[in-house]
C-alpha cells in the first residue's frame, strides 16, 4: 500500500492521536476532574480492556475520552483503522467489543465517566441516529473529529465545503441532544491564498453547534499560542488534550500529515517534566470555558508511569 493511501486511511478512521482526561486536583484546584484519553494506552486496552480502565482510575483519574470505530461506524471507517491498527501494534477501539450497556456498567464500577469521544466525520454524517443511541447510554456528552481528512482541506474551497458540512453535523448532533467538536492536529494555521484556514473554520461555523478541542502540543507544534488563541476564543473551546514537550519542537512542514505529527512523538513528555507552562495554559482555558481535560500522550510505551507522573504534577496544579 503506498504511504500517502495508508495515511489517509489512518485519517479517516479517526484514531483520536490527541485525547485528554479530567483529573481530580488537589485541595487547592477548583477545576473539574482531570481525564485520559484514550489513545494513549491502545495497546493495554486492547490486551487487557477492563484492568486498564481499572488502572487508570486507580491513578486517579476521573473521566475518559474514547477513540473510534465503533460497532456503529462506517463499513470504511473500520477498514481503515483495521490496517492502520495493525501497523501500530494492537487491534482494539471503541468500546473494545463491549456494549454500550456493558460499557456503562464497567464505567460505573470504576467510578469513571466517558463525556466525550472521538469518531470519524463520515459516520457523523451517515449514522448520527445510532452514534446518539449509544452515547446517552454510555453518558456521552461531546462527539468529535480527530482530523479533516487529506481531501477536504487541499483548497479554501475544500475549507469552505468543509466548513457547510460542520455547520450541517452540528446541527444534527444538537437534534440528538450531543454536541460536534473539532480537534486539530496542527495543519491550517499558515496562510492559503491569504486566508487561515484554521481562522475561517473558526469565523464562518456557527459557535453554538460547532466546538472546539485544544490540543496544547500540537497548537503548539504549528507556533500556535495556546493561551493567545484561548483568549481570543472564549467558550469556544470546550476540551483540551494535555500533553507536555520535552523540548520545543515545531512542524518543519504545514503540519498537514501524518508523518510530520509521528516525527514530533519523540519530544512527547509526562505532564510536568517538559517545557510547556501547562500550569498557565490550563488556568488560562479553566478562565475561558474549558470543562474538560485529556491527559494524552499518544501511544506511550509505559503507559502506568506516564498517567501517574502526569496525575503528581496535574493534581498540584492550582488553577
Amino acid at each position: 500500500m503506498k504511504r500517502r493511501h495508508f495515511m489517509h486511511q489512518l485519517g479517516l478512521a479517526g484514531a483520536g492521536l490527541g485525547l485528554l482526561p479530567q483529573l481530580s486536583f488537589a485541595k487547592a484546584r477548583t477545576t473539574s476532574d482531570f481525564g485520559v484519553a484514550l489513545f494513549t494506552l491502545p495497546k493495554s486496552l486492547s490486551e487487557d480492556f477492563e484492568g486498564t480502565l481499572k488502572m487508570i482510575a486507580d491513578s486517579g483519574y476521573k473521566e475518559l475520552e474514547f477513540f473510534g470505530p465503533y460497532e456503529f461506524s462506517t463499513a470504511a471507517a473500520k477498514e481503515g483503522w483495521k490496517m492502520a491498527a495493525n501497523a501500530l501494534g494492537f487491534s482494539g477501539s471503541g468500546y473494545f467489543g463491549n456494549s454500550p450497556k456493558e460499557l456503562k456498567a464497567i464505567l460505573d464500577r470504576y467510578g469513571l465517566s466517558a463525556p466525550s469521544i472521538h469518531i470519524d466525520l463520515p459516520t457523523l454524517q451517515e449514522n448520527m441516529e445510532a452514534v446518539a443511541e449509544a452515547a446517552h447510554i454510555v453518558g456521552h456528552k461531546y462527539v468529535g473529529i480527530a482530523m479533516i481528512p487529506d481531501e477536504m482541506r487541499q483548497s479554501l474551497d475544500d475549507y469552505r465545503r468543509t466548513i457547510d458540512i460542520f455547520n450541517e453535523v452540528g446541527g444534527n448532533a444538537k437534534k440528538h441532544g450531543l454536541t460536534f467538536f473539532y480537534h486539530n492536529h496542527g495543519y491550517g494555521h499558515a496562510p492559503m491564498n491569504g486566508s487561515v484556514p484554521f481562522q475561517m473554520i473558526l469565523d464562518q461555523t456557527d459557535k453554538e453547534l460547532v466546538k472546539m478541542q485544544l490540543d496544547v502540543f500540537w497548537f503548539t507544534a504549528a507556533k500556535v499560542d495556546p493561551i493567545q488563541i484561548l483568549e481570543a476564543n472564549p467558550n469556544r473551546f470546550i476540551s483540551l488534550h494535555v500533553k507536555d514537550m520535552s523540548e520545543l519542537k515545531t512542524f518543519a512542514g504545514d503540519g498537514g500529515n501524518m508523518g510530520e505529527w509521528m516525527g514530533l512523538f519523540p519530544y512527547l513528555a509526562d505532564a510536568g517534566e517538559g517545557v510547556l507552562d501547562l500550569g498557565k495554559i490550563l488556568a488560562t482555558a479553566k478562565k475561558t470555558g474549558v470543562k474538560h481535560f485529556f491527559l494524552e500522550k499518544d501511544l506511550t510505551p509505559e503507559p502506568e508511569k506516564a498517567l501517574k507522573n502526569s496525575f503528581s504534577h496535574l493534581s498540584g496544579l492550582n488553577i
